[in-house]
């Protein structure tokens, strides 16, 4: 398939640069996989399509404040963006200016707080640098650091908790699961009271997430690979509710990626821990979810791709041309979509 067949043109004006003040108030599209249609709801509506037995599968990743602004001891501003943890306070990083930034320069964050020295030039320009500092990095972190959010987002965010899922618990992603930003800890209670399972997984987002398919022919584009994690307790869950004839809806591309990574051809759900780069798109027949809550995503990613390997790329298309004549909100902190 070509790149090009997932194309759209979306009016700038659509793109949310800030999130709507209650999460569960955003608009709600629910569309048919097999016939195409579609309903405009809200998503404190979505217990609605939801049944007892079934499984919500939600990703727990937490979003790293991996954004670090500093100078260099030598003078000089310079920012730090946090990829990942190689361990022994070594992390894989992407540099600005970049150019200036080589090996042995030495950085400072908050006053010397945190300083960090570049060890390697890796990657077509990331760097491998090593941190020094005293007490515990991640509060550090926390205090110094800022959300890294999606480069189409333009705005500052006023409240870092909004770029974060109210389960959100461990702590690894470049990105949010921007999926589960629609859910409140009252819906979630109104779910689960309504019999439905709810199952966590961990798939830390990577910086890759955002990088566009270059090469014409989708089937020649290589994924990132991220790390992600099935619990023993969510693959009995979900395996016990395929065997009673209930459903799977993964909450997030996110969520998708890592059940059906971890799906044997049987259908059966392993738990465990890998890095996976599957690559979701339209021919791929899926072995564990039946529906998934997503966001509306950016023109030929691999996002629209992976939805409309499940709905159809007809059905995605004319459901997106849809979402823009009625003024949708899209990406990160826009509106919600299920395709059930």
């Amino acid at each position: 398939m070509k790149k090009s067949d997932f194309y759209f043109d979306l009016p700038p004006e659509l793109i949310a640069q800030t999130p709507i003040p209650e999460r569960d108030h955003s608009r709600l599209m629910v569309l048919d996989k097999k016939s195409g249609s579609v309903e405009h709801r809200h998503f404190y509506d979505l217990p609605k399509y939801l049944n007892k037995g079934d499984c919500l599968v939600i990703n727990d990743s937490r979003v790293l404040p991996a954004r670090l602004l500093g100078t260099r001891k030598t003078g000089g501003a310079v920012e730090l963006l946090l990829l990942r943890d190689l361990g022994d306070n070594r992390w894989e990083c992407l540099c600005r200016p970049g150019k200036k930034i080589r090996q042995g320069t030495v950085l400072e964050f908050g006053g010397g707080r945190l300083t960090a020295q570049v060890m390697e030039i890796i990657n077509g320009g990331n760097r491998i640098v090593k941190f020094t500092y005293e007490g515990v990095f991640l509060e550090i972190l926390d205090e110094l650091g800022r959300m890294p959010l999606p480069p189409y987002i333009t705005c500052e965010l006023n409240d870092p908790e909004r770029y974060q899922t109210v389960y959100s618990k461990v702590i690894g992603s470049a990105a949010a699961p921007t999926a589960g930003l629609h859910f409140t800890d009252e819906l979630l209670r109104l779910i689960s009271e309504n019999g439905v399972n709810i199952c966590k997984v961990t798939l830390h987002v990577g910086l890759g997430t955002f990088r566009p398919v270059k090469e014409d022919e989708i089937e020649d584009h290589l994924m990132h690979s991220e790390f992600c994690t099935v619990p023993d307790e969510t693959a009995d869950k979900v395996n016990e509710a395929k065997s009673n004839g209930r459903k799977i809806i993964a909450v997030g591309t996110t969520s998708c990626r890592t059940l059906e990574s971890f799906t044997d051809e049987s259908g059966r759900l392993l738990s465990g821990s890998k890095w996976t780069d599957i690559f979701i798109y339209p021919g791929y027949s899926f072995r564990c979810i039946d529906s998934l809550v997503t966001n509306f995503h950016l023109p030929e990613s691999t996002l629209i791709m992976l939805v409309s390997a499940l709905a159809g790329r007809e059905h995605v298309l004319n459901a997106y041309k849809k979402a823009i004549e009625e003024k949708y909100r899209f990406f990160s902190f826009g509106d919600a979509m299920l395709i059930r």
